[in-house]
């Protein structure tokens, strides 16, 4: 299973208005860290199936949401629950990290 690529356009679909809880990557291709969390996120998502979702937003392709959300060092990984931000944890975080801040 791979992370939803959203985009400004797709962000309140996908983000604030899931049913479940999603966590955000924000990332970008040169960046070594956030090459090694998403095979993390994708153990999370998949060890938390139907509980949680996982989605990337590319900080280069993407700037205006890196910065609505102060996005200023990847990979940021930010909680939404409801529609509102819940958490937020940047640098690097394995699949129990994840778990432990965003369930």
């Amino acid at each position: 299973m791979s992370a939803v690529i959203v985009t400004k356009d797709t962000f309140e679909q996908e983000v604030l208005k899931a049913e479940v809880p999603v966590v955000v990557d924000f990332w970008a291709t040169w960046c070594g860290p956030c090459q090694l969390q998403s095979p993390e996120l994708a153990k999370f998502e998949r060890a938390h199936e139907g509980k949680v979702k996982t989605v990337k937003i590319n900080v280069d392709e993407q700037p205006e949401l890196a910065a609505q959300f102060g996005v200023s060092a990847i990979p940021t990984l930010i909680g939404f629950k409801n529609g509102e931000e819940s958490a937020r944890a940047v640098g690097l975080q394995n699949a129990d990290q994840l778990a432990a801040q965003f369930l």
